[in-house]
């Protein structure tokens, strides 16, 4: 599998420096242990010091991962090829390519129809654009197959510095050319970004004054340590880091960023952008047909990552779209046969007009985030979930699942708060105050095992910290921190109820998990309460779907609030390296009766949206 368990193994050698080697592979679902020709090495001395160690012992240095951490390739040891399997976790929509040369002459409107069209029904980039906003300054990486940087569209944009090729450990992302053009996504990724305007080629990218960079990290194995080093890559150049990639979409996978993918975005969102946070744009997922959770995504269930949903032109949830409560907002994107797809660049400096997916949305929303960088530079990367929040548009998107909140917001499970609005989030971002350090409690929902049976409900009535430094007077995030087994986890639905009466639902039932695994310390994510005061009553529900006889019991279970990145939460050192599957995220592995203090020297700024949702 693409991203599943992997298997960490210590080997400790005598070199005067301590040398950490740590292989990892992933681990089939058979439970067979695959290795790797890569490593994760910690070694003290600096670039020159790890150069060397690796000369002596034969490996290559592909780079410094983070600190002390650096990426060896061995060259004997025989690589485990992942190409008959990536295909299915990459968020790709594989139809036939359609091509164009000079169709797309002069295009600047009139293909990008969902992006930009005149009947209101589009994402009110020009209205971006009119307030003098077009990404300048702004820098983007692809984390993908890599990029295409001498593209006509998007060579006067391209920025080495944002660049890296992870899979070859060398500077130039370029995409590796087959004859079914399998390295392709990256490129048509960076075109809905920044493709220029006004050049008779393909389109405009959405902050087409932007400056473009790719990852190549997803054309080859794809390892804890890869996504590490691309997550982290020049994090004080590059401000938005745009992925459209996770774990398997089969409705069976709960998998998420493993030891160092997770240090690397907290490492992000508390040291990128000086200080301000990297912003982590994310797919939400196509396994729709599938009857997926993206909460059962660790990368779009994480509250370091923005998610990204998709409708289709006519505002109909598409048919791949996964529905969870972590997914923030939604841009255009493919449907049915007959409703448009996304313009953009594609390989062999030529265009398409079928780009499709919640691989296509991500992009859109990263081109967003950037108009609203351009109009405020000191925006965190909380600040920008608050203004996705105050900002999007639930107008024109058709589902079964709008509710209020309980500050009067629309939110659904399949959009967030609905379509971005590039127009309305610069207009707010211009002045928008930043929000305060952000403060966190965690309460503990179960203090011994209880029996789900066929329905479990857990009521709990909290003071969200009142009287400590803790206090949480208007939630951001809401996470359910869950153990429990049961011999069919695909039979379980779970729903986190606050006490203003939203509704959530964190896990709905997936007809393919079969697995007896349970969870363990998962963290169900909700944006659903954003702003809401969390004093009183919550309810949490477990439904057992296929009755009373299935084996369900719940082992631990905390509701957090507002959680916050410590520092003091989580280092790095040698006992760490433990069998991977056994590691969980820091900010979910608190005791549930425990809290942390992270101090909030004033009471957070609550600025009240302009746009009513």
């Amino acid at each position: 599998e693409f991203k599943s368990a992997f298997a960490l193994w210590l080997v400790s050698l005598t070199l005067g420096t301590l040398l950490i080697l740590v292989t990892s592979g992933p681990q089939p679902s058979v439970g067979q242990k695959v290795y790797t020709n890569t490593w994760a090495v910690h070694i003290t001395g600096g670039e020159q010091e790890a150069n060397r160690i690796a000369r002596k012992h034969g490996f290559v240095n592909h780079g410094k991962v983070f600190g002390d951490f650096y990426h060896f390739r061995h060259r004997r040891v025989v690589k485990r090829s992942l190409s008959d399997h990536r295909g299915t976790h990459i968020r790709l929509h594989t139809e036939p390519q359609q091509e164009g040369s000079g169709v797309y002459a002069d295009l600047f409107f009139l293909l990008f129809s969902i992006q930009y069209n005149e009947d209101h029904r589009d994402l009110n980039v020009k209205d971006a654009w009119k307030q003098g906003f077009t990404g300048q300054g702004v820098v983007v990486s692809i984390l993908d197959d890599g990029i295409e940087k001498k593209h006509p569209d998007l060579i006067q944009n391209y920025d080495p510095d944002a660049s890296y090729d992870v899979n070859d450990g060398d500077p130039d992302p370029q995409p590796r050319y087959t004859q079914l053009n399998d390295n392709r996504h990256g490129t048509r990724c960076a075109g809905e970004v920044a493709a220029v305007a006004n050049n008779g080629m393909c389109g405009v990218g959405v902050a087409y004054n932007s400056k473009i960079g790719g990852v190549r990290m997803l054309d080859g194995e794809v390892t804890d340590v890869v996504e590490a080093q691309s997550l982290s890559l020049n994090p004080q150049h590059i401000d938005i880091y745009s992925a459209s990639w996770g774990p398997e979409d089969d409705g069976k996978t709960v998998d998420g960023p493993a030891k160092l993918a997770k240090e690397a975005f907290l490492r992000g969102v508390m040291e990128g952008r000086g200080g301000r946070g990297s912003i982590f744009v994310w797919a939400s997922g196509n396994g729709g047909r599938e009857k997926d959770s993206c909460n059962c995504d660790g990368y779009t269930n994480s509250i370091y990552t923005l998610s990204i949903s998709s409708s289709t032109q006519n505002g109909n949830v598409p048919w791949y779209s996964e529905a969870c409560s972590s997914t923030l907002a939604t841009t255009y994107s493919s449907g049915s046969l007959n409703e448009k797809q996304i313009v953009t660049t594609d390989l062999r400096q030529k265009c398409t007009d079928s780009h499709t997916g919640t691989s296509a949305s991500a992009p859109l929303a990263a081109g967003i985030i950037a108009l609203a960088l351009e109009a405020n530079k000191n925006l965190t990367w909380r600040d920008m979930q608050h203004l996705v929040v105050r900002t999007s548009n639930p107008a024109h998107l058709t589902t079964n699942d709008w509710k209020t909140n309980g500050v009067g917001r629309r939110v659904s499970h399949s959009y967030g708060y609905g379509l971005l609005d590039a127009g309305a989030i610069v207009a707010l971002a211009k002045n928008w105050t930043n929000v305060g350090p952000q403060r966190k409690c965690v309460l503990s929902l179960v203090s011994e095992p209880r029996n789900i049976g066929s329905h479990l409900v857990i009521n709990k009535s909290v003071d969200a910290c009142a009287g400590t430094d803790n206090f949480v007077s208007s939630l951001e995030h809401a996470q359910a921190q869950l153990t429990l087994s049961y011999n069919r986890r695909g039979s379980l639905a779970i729903f986190l109820i606050s006490p203003q009466g939203t509704r959530s639902t964190l896990l709905a039932p997936r007809p393919h998990d079969y697995s007896s695994e349970g969870f363990s310390d998962w963290a169900f994510m909700t944006t659903h309460s954003w702003d809401e005061d969390p004093r009183g009553e919550w309810t949490l529900e477990i439904e057992n779907v296929a009755g009373t006889t299935a084996l369900a019991a719940v082992l631990k279970a905390a509701v957090q609030f507002s959680l916050r990145p410590c520092p003091s939460l989580w280092t790095l050192v040698a006992s760490s390296f433990l069998p991977l599957h056994t590691l969980t995220d820091p900010a979910t592995t608190l005791s549930s009766a425990v809290s942390f203090f992270c101090p909030l020297p004033s009471p957070l700024a609550i600025t009240s949206s302009p746009a009513l949702l």
